[in-house]
């Protein structure tokens, strides 16, 4: 490849990238949390980490209502963009990992992280920013090696919208499941639905992956499509 061409692809690169963080105010019940993000979606659908999405307001509103679950407990996230579930979660938990795959959403992920961890009259717990590709093996087991406790809760929230990433999603929350074994972890999902074939394959692969699901009794809520909350275990 001559120099022209390589110039050419960092230019394509460039332009697809939207860097333009706004630190944003949120506030889930009691909680007010301040984090950079995006207010509209990149051209780049690899990089949808880098907005606050529907699932992730279910997951927050729901999570900060029933709070006390989540006192003392190690937490890992999926698919965590900029962060907004693991920071709350980091009001009350002990340790919170938060993952994606994509190295341009870890930055900012990782500049929300010390964003909170710079204050010092908030309880923040011990929060971890991992790569993380659903279905990487090599990735799950060093998770897997550096956490080998394993984790209390496994966090997702509007994580579906990509039929070829429901098996590798399964996949991997079954292997972090199974580290602390049957009724000591579960996953919780926040789902939004905007396609009937997408429900049904989430349903699916869940039982084929042999997982039971349940919906989470008065979650369901209207953002702009439906949402729930799922409980999904061994």
């Amino acid at each position: 490849m001559d120099k022209d061409q390589e110039d050419e692809i960092v230019c394509l690169e460039s332009f697809f990238l939207n860097d333009n963080y706004q630190l944003t105010t949120f506030t889930f019940g009691s909680q007010v949390l301040e984090l950079f993000c995006l207010h509209s979606a990149s051209t780049d659908f690899d990089l949808t980490g880098q907005l606050v999405w529907p699932g992730a307001v279910i997951l927050n509103e729901y999570l900060s209502k029933n709070a006390e679950m989540l006192r003392g407990l190690s937490v890992i996230e999926l698919g965590s963009g900029v962060g907004v579930t693991g920071v709350l979660c980091g009001r009350f938990c002990n340790k919170v990992v938060m993952t994606d795959h994509n190295d341009e959403v870890l930055k900012i992920l990782k500049k929300n992280i010390d964003l909170h961890s710079s204050f010092e009259d908030l309880p923040c717990s011990d929060l971890v920013a991992e790569k993380l590709e659903w279905g990487n093996s090599e990735q799950i087991n060093a998770i897997m090696q550096r956490y080998p406790e394993g984790f209390d809760l496994v966090l997702g929230a509007d994580i579906c919208f990509q039929q070829s990433s429901i098996p590798l999603l399964f996949n991997t929350v079954k292997k972090l499941l199974q580290i602390r074994g049957e009724g000591k972890c579960k996953f919780i999902l926040a789902y939004v639905s905007r396609a009937k074939m997408m429900d049904e394959m989430v349903i699916n692969e869940a039982l084929g992956h042999g997982l039971l699901t349940k919906e989470v009794p008065g979650t369901r809520s209207v953002v702009g499509n439906l949402g729930v909350i799922y409980e999904i275990s061994l």
